[in-house]
């Protein structure tokens, strides 16, 4: 009971580690630097990773998808109109194989799903209701007395119907017999098209007029952000309009709305990151060693915020995609024959009870695309907000 600590035996179960100062002191992780923080936080961000993907793959599409492909977006081919991207194929002989419309037009296929040509009736009776066709030396009677509609040989025998995928139009084709995926891809680059415009916009004159509006304060301050209060009391719709009784309809009078009132929202946002830091001490020192205005603005207030300007023009990003789908469904944005996902959207709503699918590609586009720059906006909010560094 006399014995000291010191004096007792250590345990089996462990052994004393002793290490000399050096090693003790020694730094076993080699330091990051902001970036490489940023990067190494960013990765392990699973919803901003998959949404910077979709968004990489959608620029891929949109440059090289009009390059490689064998239709364009204004090409029409009547006789395939509304042809979904899923077909039932009957097998008419060994050789011979149709797809029957819903529309009753008969269009040979390969066994695969590649669209051949449509084939001419030899008689329609419109009193029986029936249609006669005949298929390398085989005749198919169409019976449409009941639905669903009937197909059979001259014997009552019915065929066999597979499905398969559409091989010459993967996503099918719209009311005009035009590639639904061409013009798919075009909407995708009207809609990156808009994402630059804003982008630029809210980092040009959003950051540097809420930069100075900021910094200046007083009087100066005030004027600029009534200036501001007046743009934004009025509906972005309304400037289109306004744009396009001067200019026309078209793509044209959307960039030139987004460029002219898109970036108010940013500059609200620097402004107040501004206000906060230029009493800060690293500013007051600036100041004190003559450092310019100007360049204590590009060199000290706005770095400081870049986390911020960020992640706000990556949140804005899906409301400037989503107002330019909005505008074109209403009429407002691109002309006939370019494709908008707006558009598309707009001219699928006649047959959305027959061929659902040419409205559900489109808003599916829209939908993936906003999601994306979403997820991406929580990323990057999370990885450069210092407040969430964990």
């Amino acid at each position: 009971m006399n014995d000291t600590i010191s004096d007792r035996k250590p345990s089996l179960d462990f052994t004393p580690v002793r290490a000399s100062r050096e090693e003790s002191e020694a730094v076993t992780t080699p330091s990051l630097t902001y970036s490489q923080d940023v990067w190494r936080r960013f990765k392990k961000h699973k919803s901003a990773m998959a949404g910077s993907i979709v968004i990489i793959l959608l620029i891929f599409t949109a440059v090289l998808g009009p390059i490689v492909s064998s239709h364009t977006y204004y090409e029409q081919e009547l006789d395939y109109a509304n042809i979904p991207p899923l077909l039932e194929i009957y097998k008419i002989s060994e050789d011979s194989y149709i797809y029957l419309h819903k529309h009753l037009k008969v269009i040979r296929v390969t066994p695969e799903g590649r669209l051949i040509e449509r084939v001419k009736p030899l008689k329609d009776d419109f009193l029986k209701k029936t249609m006669l066709y005949e298929i390398n030396g085989v005749e198919i009677i169409i019976d449409y007395n009941e639905l669903p509609v009937v197909m059979h040989d001259t014997q009552g025998q019915q065929f066999e119907m597979t499905k398969k995928m559409n091989k010459s139009y993967l996503l099918g084709t719209d009311a005009l017999g035009r590639d639904l995926l061409i013009r798919v891809i075009y909407g995708a680059r009207i809609s990156l098209l808009i994402a630059l415009i804003a982008t630029l916009a809210n980092f040009i004159i959003g950051v540097i007029y809420g930069g100075i509006s900021g910094f200046a304060g007083g009087r100066a301050d005030m004027i600029m952000m009534r200036i501001v209060d007046i743009i934004s009391a009025i509906p972005l719709t309304l400037y289109v309009i306004l744009i396009m009784v001067i200019l026309g309809a078209g793509l044209q009078s959307i960039i030139i709305a987004l460029s002219s009132v898109y970036w108010v929202g940013m500059a609200r946002i620097v402004r107040g990151q501004v206000l906060a830091l230029k009493e800060q001490e690293f500013i007051l020192a600036a100041k004190t060693i003559g450092v310019s205005t100007f360049r204590i603005l590009l060199k000290h207030l706005l770095p400081n915020a870049l986390g911020v300007i960020v992640i706000t023009a990556t949140m804005l990003i899906p409301s400037a995609i989503f107002l330019e789908a909005f505008l074109s469904f209403i009429g407002l944005g691109v002309s006939a024959p370019m494709a908008s996902w707006g558009t598309l959207c707009s001219d699928s709503l006649e047959a959305l009870r027959s061929f659902p699918y040419q409205l559900f590609v489109p808003a599916m586009a829209i939908c993936i695309t906003m999601f994306a720059f979403n997820f991406l906006g929580d990323g990057l909010r999370d990885v450069l907000d210092p407040k969430l560094r964990k």
